[in-house]
């Protein structure tokens, strides 16, 4: 099978992509024929090598293969997998994603609706759980409230601001001028452009923040909130540059808190079937939409890993392979 592989940490030019054999699923994985792949902010970072703790967490194997959202179609599946069978339109976490075929965790998966199609599909599992379990499980989110998006036109962001306004929310989104018409096209009621204001220094006080961007101190973000109100920094590889700074961050949140009315969360998403099957139904009702800014095919990954870490994509990046 043809997929993105590298021997070495580096920028995008490392990536080629090869001939490989096929993997096997073991007992509870399943073998997914991939239709479509999407990008992530931790792709770009694994790529680059990121801190050793990473490396000791997701392993130094000689031959790597980027790539966690994939949706596709199942073609074989391990003897413990009870939920689906061959031939099922699925989609969710995988490894291995660039490429025609990738091994995925049962668990880690969800059915794809009929009508949503395969890079729609490709394009949520990381982004939209972020956005969900960011503001939904730690951000404790309820309608009337005042939503601050700090990040609002990335992958994460676009999926937030909707989510937002389905649970009812008056949601103030923070991006830059060129995005600002694609964030209010989603649903946000006040759109803050970074280069003209500073969310942080104006009167408005919002009982929940999340906080995609990670470009201010939790010590100014503190000063928006309301008495009561939550920081959540969710999608902290989308935001920042540095794995390190996430890192500090945790440490500072978790000081903050044990002294203060105000919560401060720092997460990273955990795929499950039953977020998956939540953010599919919304998408199949056409209550969510997830924004692709570019579509690229197999040979062009490097090129989509590329623009990825420029940091400045609309949404999401997505690979094709059903040409």
């Amino acid at each position: 099978m043809k997929a993105i592989v590298y021997r070495k940490n580096g920028p995008p030019d490392v990536l080629t992509c090869e001939e490989i054999e096929k993997p096997v699923p073991s007992d509870q994985e399943v073998l997914i024929k991939v239709h479509a792949a999407a990008v992530n902010p931790l792709d770009v970072h694994m790529l680059k090598g990121g801190p050793f703790i990473f490396r000791l967490l997701f392993g130094r194997a000689k031959l790597k293969r980027p790539g966690v959202d994939c949706a596709g179609v199942v073609a074989t599946v391990g003897p413990a997998v009870k939920k689906f069978k061959a031939g099922d339109a699925v989609f969710g976490n995988c490894r291995g994603a660039f490429a025609e075929y990738a091994l995925a965790p049962e668990s880690k998966l969800a059915p794809k609706p009929e009508n949503v199609a395969f890079e729609d599909a490709a394009a949520c599992p990381v982004a939209a759980l972020t956005a969900l379990q960011g503001l939904r499980k730690h951000g404790r989110i309820q309608a009337g409230q005042n939503v601050l998006i700090n990040g609002a036109s990335g992958g994460v962001g676009t999926f937030a601001v909707q989510l937002a306004k389905i649970f009812g929310a008056h949601v103030t989104a923070v991006c830059s001028a060129r995005n600002a018409d694609l964030v209010r096209s989603l649903g946000a009621d006040r759109v803050i452009e970074y280069a003209q204001e500073d969310f942080a220094t104006g009167a408005a006080r919002y009982d929940l923040i999340l906080d995609l961007a990670g470009n201010h101190p939790f010590s100014v973000c503190q000063g928006v909130l309301t008495p009561h109100g939550i920081h959540v920094g969710a999608g902290v590889l989308a935001g920042q540059k540095s794995l390190f700074a996430m890192f500090g961050g945790l440490i500072g949140t978790l000081l903050r808190s044990r002294f203060s009315s105000q919560k401060f969360v720092v997460f990273m998403a955990k795929v499950n079937r039953e977020d998956l099957t939540f953010v599919a139904e919304l998408v199949a009702n056409g209550k969510l939409k997830p924004v692709i800014d570019k579509k690229y095919t197999l040979v062009e990954a490097p090129e989509a890993m590329r623009y990825q870490g420029t940091w400045h994509a609309r949404g999401k990046l997505v690979i094709g392979l059903d040409a």
